[in-house]
């Protein structure tokens, strides 16, 4: 069966860092796209950043944009969200997804057929 697994989440100082990871198994890696999302108990899950199944396209949410980097590694079945300069408004649980649906469509969470079980970050101020 599809299992996507996170950790590296944890507690850390606001302006710290923390990369996540999710590593995948029971599905053909390289033709999925990849996904970070986050979720409070006070808002919907929110798309954060993608990677293309390809690895040569990413895309980010403006909050996160020249802070955190998402990347994959076909060979580990993993991909990674390094988050830099980390604030307090970054704490959420993390969820990684797969989907197969069309580039436009990357932020979309109906299109993620797969989901990890969620990690927890918190950014103390």
């Amino acid at each position: 069966q599809v299992q996507l697994v996170e950790s590296g989440g944890g507690l850390v100082q606001a302006g710290g860092s923390l990369r996540l990871s999710c590593a995948v198994s029971g599905l053909t890696f390289s033709r999925y796209n990849m996904a970070w999302f986050r979720q409070t108990p006070e808002k919907e899950r929110e798309f954060v950043a993608a990677v293309a199944w390809s690895g040569s396209t990413t895309d980010y949410t403006d909050s996160v944009k020249g802070r955190f980097t998402i990347s994959r590694d076909i060979a580990k079945n993993t991909v990674y969200l390094q988050m830099n300069s980390l604030r307090p408004e970054d704490t959420s649980v993390y969820y990684c997804a797969a989907g197969a649906g069309a580039w436009y469509r990357i932020r979309l969470k109906i299109d993620y057929y797969h989901w990890g079980q969620g990690t927890q970050v918190t950014v103390s101020s």
